[in-house]
């Protein structure tokens, strides 16, 4: 007998989850050409992600010519184990001039054990700067609920 879960169910999950994982597999291209990256993630309340990286890398360049970027956060699976991930579309950009403020420097300080003043300090010591993905679609694969195994589907409307 098939299960499905409501956009309310899938979006319980989704937050449910995202806490239990820091890494994110992120997309980008450039000419035609897809690159993939791991990077540590944080989320606001709206589901928009931030990542802070280094703006010459591979994938921060890409960002700068093609916002459209996907990833996906999933733990690591064993043989035999029930999987679930999140995968998300959106667009991605720098966040110009941080403030301590600003909602995304709060949330990226508290998931990683900083300040917000430490938060910025450190970026600018390392040369990394900020990025705030807005995701437009997330998705939940997820074979612990749904029997059998489904892709949901909820699309954002993340204008901030």
């Amino acid at each position: 007998m098939e299960n499905t879960l409501t956009d309310a169910e899938v979006e319980t999950i989704i937050r449910a989850y995202l806490p239990q994982v820091i890494h994110m597999s992120l997309g980008t291209s450039a000419d035609g050409k897809p690159w993939v990256c791991e990077v540590h993630y944080a989320y606001d309340d709206d589901l928009n992600l931030y990542f802070r990286s280094k703006p010459d890398t591979r994938h921060c360049q890409e960002i700068d010519a093609n916002p459209n970027v996907a990833g996906n956060i999933v733990t690591q699976h064993f043989l035999n184990q029930l999987p679930r991930g999140v995968y998300v579309a959106g667009t991605a950009a720098r966040v110009a001039d941080p403030r301590e403020s600003d909602a995304g420097v709060q949330c990226y300080a508290k998931r990683f054990g900083h300040t917000s003043a430490t938060l910025l300090a450190d970026m600018q010591a390392k040369g990394s700067v900020l990025y705030k993905i807005s995701v437009t679609d997330v998705y939940l694969f997820d074979a612990y609920v749904s029997k059998p195994s489904q892709k949901y589907h909820l699309a954002l409307h993340s204008g901030s």
